[in-house]
């Protein structure tokens, strides 16, 4: 039983565009979980994920792209089936794991990242 829908094509072709990369592939699960990929013609891949409070993307080479996004999936997906909402060791594991990395570009507001984090 297939629990991702591929949401790719509810992007128009001009927002699939993103700085200088390219959406590949969206897909969700229920609504909670994201993974995407995005291409990027002159440098690394991005795999974008959100789940809950964690989200972050993990660049990777244009060969190990697709796998390494696959395994990923697979991890939120068993995150996601077993607790709904990713575990304090599941964040940090999975942040170690993959090399997480924080979109630079996206603003959010830290200290009340930090408290949700330590009500945990």
């Amino acid at each position: 039983m297939n629990r991702w829908m591929d949401v790719t094509n509810t992007f128009s072709e001009s927002r699939r565009h993103y700085k200088n990369t390219y959406l590949e592939i969206c897909e969700v699960m229920d609504e909670i979980v994201e993974i995407s990929l995005f291409s990027s013609p002159d440098g690394l891949f991005e795999i974008y994920f959100s789940f809950g409070i964690m989200y972050g993307i993990v660049y990777a080479s244009e060969e190990e792209a697709v796998e390494k996004r696959e395994q990923m999936k697979a991890d939120l997906e068993q995150e996601y089936l077993r607790n709904k909402e990713p575990s304090r060791e599941f964040i940090n594991s999975f942040a170690k794991k993959y090399d997480v990395q924080l979109p630079n570009d996206v603003l959010f507001d830290s200290d009340a990242l930090m408290e949700r984090w330590l009500d945990m």
